[in-house]
């Protein structure tokens, strides 16, 4: 799986250098990833905001009925 940050590919590495992780999967790792240009960091994606309700009509008022 390739490295989608370069956050992601420092943390790797001071796992590796801490011997959390094999050499052999940072490599393999690095390798998948290539010469791409990662972000910094990766964003979660943006929430849709939920739009306002339409209104189906106006209210009708009732007019009272009083008789004179």
């Amino acid at each position: 799986m390739p490295f989608k940050s370069q956050a992601q590919r420092r943390k790797f590495a001071e796992m590796l250098v801490k011997g959390e992780i094999s050499a052999e999967t940072f490599e393999e790792w690095n390798r998948e990833t290539g010469t791409a240009k990662l972000p910094e960091r990766v964003m979660k994606p943006a929430r849709k905001k939920s739009s306002a309700k339409k209104k189906t009509g106006a209210k009708k008022t009732r007019k009272s009925s009083k008789k004179r």
